[in-house]
């Protein structure tokens, strides 16, 4: 079936008899669509992590008795700052709920290749929710199953304090997606995937998380994914403990907890309403401006026991196959409308607090004043590429070069797909912008970008290398036909695919760019602290 007629088909529901799927806690109805796809909507996969489940590791689902209708999405999970929701989808802080979506003629004992999305959001929101499986699994011809999920997210995933520590559980956003991908590996088979064959992709804090479950407990396998891909690899300031106690303080306070004995008891009593009144930025300590980013993953000394540029640098991942990359202005969407070389330094300084004067001396070197960018002061463009380079594509050239060094295969990309309305807005090709290629313009919930008009070649380009690498753990078996072989990665060489609407190609990373990234990632360490 060609995506033209997809189109037609996509929200189509076949009358027919609803499927159903038995699980050993829950009997789950869900919705057949005309296009060949059975859709499978809120499920728990985990316990509602409420009263006295909040900052603990999630627990098991609870029992239901009676057959539960999965034709809806769940809520997704309160973000900081309390109104982000781009689907008009319910906010609650019950919110651990997991969409699968299947080929109708899949059986149990179909085995199908499983594509495990982590969404981003910066560890503060659950921003790509709801993406819809169906455009994927049909240009796959039947050949993969498609899982969603959400995941605790901003205080009430990743507030950091020895408190925490003494009487419940760090990082509890990553745990959750941990307890995702155990459920596939219990449950999956069920709607035809194959446990065994699990390839997890994330972007951005999502990307990021990718990195974290191939470090968790310093790079232990235990076989819950067989591929990995990281889009827009997100890695911010990930402090210690000892340097977040100051978060934990101004949360207590604002959620009326401060001058009580046991303070993450009586957070547990608070009722939702004031803890989400309280889940808001601040900056951190010794700056004026809030962060991008106020809450994220810590260094726990279990699941997260280092450092992401040290346990790659030290070899301490999961060896799998990898595929990744960045977008030509990864930076753009966050960076501060900076107008001179201090307002790019402070803004670069609120995010990460730790870089030292040579520091700031050398980003003044490496980032000059650029060429303007549209409706945008001086300097942003200077900002931005510091920010972006920082915080996504050096990362992301840092993680290729270590797994090759491994002697894993792993393929690097570039994206670099015009649209006219954002570089018309001063932002160039931002942020996470080949999302619509990758799923389908009609698989993301509010969508309107031009993948569907001026862009719309560049789709099935993109979408068949993610789906031959589901397949194949190799981007080129199943690549769209007369699109160039995807040459892997070497720390060499350096060569990636650069995606060009009607031009995609292999090039080499620019000596300038990897001479901003040796930066980067030499002093990546001190300022992730």
């Amino acid at each position: 079936m060609h995506r033209c007629e997809l189109l037609l088909l996509f929200c189509g529901v076949v009358a027919a008899a609803s499927p159903q799927v038995e699980l050993d806690y829950a009997t789950y109805v869900g919705t057949s669509l005309a296009a060949g796809v059975d859709q499978f909507l809120g499920m728990r996969f985990a316990a509602p992590p409420l009263g006295d489940r909040r900052w603990r590791a999630p627990a098991d689902p609870l029992v239901e008795t009676s057959p539960v209708q999965a034709s809806a999405h769940g809520p997704i999970c309160y973000n900081l700052g309390g109104a982000f929701d781009p689907t008009a989808t319910t906010l609650s802080e019950d919110c651990l709920f997991i969409d699968v979506y299947t080929p109708s003629s899949a059986s149990e004992t179909a085995k199908l290749p499983v594509w495990f999305f982590i969404q981003g959001g910066g560890y503060i929101t659950n921003s790509n929710p709801n993406y819809n499986g169906t455009e994927v699994i049909v240009e796959s011809g039947g050949n993969v199953v498609v899982v969603n999920f959400n995941y605790r997210v901003s205080a009430f995933g990743f507030l950091a304090s020895e408190r925490v520590t003494r009487n419940g559980t760090l990082n509890v956003g990553l745990l959750d997606q941990r307890k995702a991908l155990e459920w596939v590996q219990q449950y999956i088979s069920k709607f035809g995937g194959d446990p065994n064959h699990v390839v997890i992709h994330g972007v951005s804090a999502g990307a990021g998380s990718v990195t974290h479950q191939l470090t968790a407990f310093g790079g232990r396998n235990d076989g819950l994914f067989i591929g990995a891909i990281g889009e827009s690899i997100f890695w911010p300031r990930e402090a210690p403990v000892s340097e977040l106690e100051f978060q934990f303080d101004l949360f207590a306070a604002a959620a009326g907890c401060a001058n009580v004995t046991d303070q993450i008891t009586c957070l547990r009593t608070q009722n939702t309403s004031t803890l989400v009144a309280a889940n808001v930025a601040h900056p951190f300590q010794g700056r004026a401006s809030n962060p991008d980013f106020f809450y994220t993953p810590t260094i726990d000394g279990n699941f997260v026991q280092d450092h992401l540029y040290t346990l790659f640098r030290e070899g301490k991942f999961i060896r799998v196959p990898t595929m990744l990359g960045d977008d030509d202005d990864e930076g753009t969407f966050f960076a501060a409308n900076a107008s001179t070389p201090d307002a790019v330094i402070s803004f670069l300084v609120d995010n990460y607090p730790q870089l030292t004067p040579p520091d700031e001396t050398r980003i003044t070197q490496l980032y000059p004043l650029l060429p303007p960018l549209p409706e945008h002061a001086p300097f942003f463009p200077s900002a931005a590429a510091a920010y972006g380079e920082a915080t996504f594509t050096c990362p992301s050239n840092f993680i290729a070069a270590q797994i090759n060094r491994m002697g894993q295969p792993v393929w690097n990309y570039r994206f670099s797909v015009v649209q006219a309305d954002e570089a018309a807005a001063g932002l160039g090709v931002p942020h996470a912008s080949e999302l619509p290629a990758i799923f389908g313009p009609a698989s993301i919930p509010g969508s309107t970008s031009t993948f569907t008009t001026t862009n719309a070649p560049i789709v099935p380009v993109v979408m068949n290398y993610w789906i031959s690498f589901i397949r194949s753990l190799d981007p080129n078996p199943h690549r769209f036909a007369g699109t160039p072989e995807w040459v892997q990665f070497d720390a060499t060489s350096q060569r990636r695919l650069k995606f060009v609407l009607n031009d995609t190609h292999v090039e080499e990373i620019p000596a300038d760019e990897d001479t901003r990234c040796a930066f980067w990632n030499e002093i990546g360490v001190s300022i992730e602290q």
